[in-house]
């Protein structure tokens, strides 16, 4: 299916319109205005999650690590995972993955003539072939394992999953992710639940909430470097950073890293 054949919104596309990004077609603007018409800070949400992003990739590459693997990519945007990645750290590799074909030909589009970087079309679902086909890692070695916001789109219990990704990474790799979650204020949630109403009713990959405690397993044989599992605003923020009790778009967004142990 080709760009101009596309009809029905994708998480990609969605999320591409957020970031004001240029790859959206008019069904994934529709879908995303719709939600922000229920929760007008979601675009703020869609920002703080790319912001956790950028800020783990820096921290990774201060820590050593020259490889990653970013699971559900999404639309390539400025201030992708190689270019941060590749700024702190000459050299480093990224493979992106993701499921949609339209995604996975504009990447490697712009990614033409980075030896560096490449996009693959796979499932997250199938962690082995992703190893696999990642042809620019070398599995033998650290990785920094990338799964933002990824997750809230597999249905069901995904902690198999991630220990199938975990149990094919070198110790001293890392794992990050976010994922949208509960928040405590009951208002909130009820918008929240609209918001998912009107985005899984016209999106292809349907979203779904984890609470905290279920995020936090999903870290299980990882330590969580500080300051552990928190709002991903709260994730190492920038220097003068003063988190605001009452931001509502930060309060549905979880977000931690964890080293990978030896024998996880």
């Amino acid at each position: 299916m080709t760009q101009q054949e596309r009809t029905t919104a994708t998480a990609a596309g969605v999320y591409d319109w957020y970031l004001n990004g240029h790859h959206h077609l008019p069904c994934d603007a529709e879908v995303a205005i719709a939600a922000q018409k229920v929760f007008p800070l979601a675009g703020r949400v869609a920002r703080y999650n790319r912001d956790f992003l950028q800020r783990v990739v820096r921290w990774m590459t201060g820590h050593g690590i020259r490889q990653f693997l970013d699971i559900g990519s999404g639309y390539p945007v400025a201030g992708n995972v190689h270019e941060i990645a590749q700024r702190y750290a000459p050299g480093s590799r990224v493979v992106y993955v993701d499921l949609d074909p339209r995604t996975v030909e504009v990447s490697n589009d712009l990614l033409a003539g980075e030896p560096d970087a490449a996009c693959l079309l796979a499932d997250a679902r199938e962690p082995e072939a992703i190893f696999e086909r990642a042809g620019l890692l070398d599995f033998g070695e650290p990785v920094g394992l990338l799964m933002v916001s990824v997750l809230p789109f597999v249905p069901g219990d995904v902690r198999p999953l991630v220990r199938r990704y975990l149990d094919r990474l070198a110790p001293g790799s890392y794992l990050a992710l976010t994922h949208i979650t509960t928040p405590e204020d009951e208002g909130l949630q009820r918008k929240q639940e609209d918001v998912r109403d009107t985005y899984n009713a016209k999106v292809r990959q349907s979203a779904q909430v984890r609470g905290r405690a279920e995020v936090a397993a999903l870290f299980d044989g990882t330590e969580l470097v500080p300051p552990g599992l928190v709002l991903a605003t709260h994730w190492n923020p920038p220097r003068g950073y003063l988190p605001d009790p009452g931001d509502q778009a930060s309060a549905v967004l979880l977000g931690a890293v964890g080293r990978v142990l030896s024998g996880a």
